[in-house]
């Protein structure tokens, strides 16, 4: 069966699905946040088939999420670094983490933790928050379809029959 793009989806989380949305992907931006920068290091941390890490970097690249720079140590190899548009996916790997921290490690099973690197004390928990200041779950928002999205004194899309 032939993967479907939503490249062009109205929904922001199949877009980002479409760009970052593999397993591999999401691990490669976890090490790139890591420091990870070289390919074999991605490969070994990784464990992952050099023809997938290849595919996955290159798709990265095009969705501009990494960038290729010159070797930070001067030698002939290029390295990967995170974009602006591949750093604001922290939050997301944030999120990941602390949902896994919640629903798939037992009671006292040891994890690495996230903590604040000026006081090396584990990081809050993210929250949803309204412009208030409020805090927000799932049953507090809803989606507004995007033709109701459009900007005032834009046309209306046609209706369809």
């Amino acid at each position: 069966m032939k993967r479907r793009s939503f490249r062009e989806a109205e929904c922001p989380v199949a877009r980002t699905l479409d760009a970052i949305g593999d397993w591999w992907s999401l691990l490669i931006v976890r090490d790139a946040f890591d420091g990870i920068r070289r390919f074999s290091a991605f490969q070994q941390n990784l464990g992952i088939a050099k023809g997938i890490l290849s595919t996955r970097l290159r798709d990265l690249v095009e969705a501009g999420v990494l960038s290729l720079a010159p070797a930070s140590d001067g030698s002939a190899y290029q390295e990967y670094v995170l974009t602006e548009k591949g750093r604001g996916l922290f939050l997301v790997i944030v999120a990941l983490r602390q949902w896994g921290e919640d629903h798939l490690f037992r009671a006292g099973e040891r994890r690495s933790m996230l903590v604040d690197a000026a006081t090396e004390t584990p990081v809050d928990r993210l929250k949803l928050h309204a412009s208030d200041g409020r805090g927000l779950t799932w049953e507090d928002t809803r989606i507004v379809d995007a033709a109701s999205c459009a900007p005032k004194g834009s046309p209306s899309p046609p209706k369809s029959a």
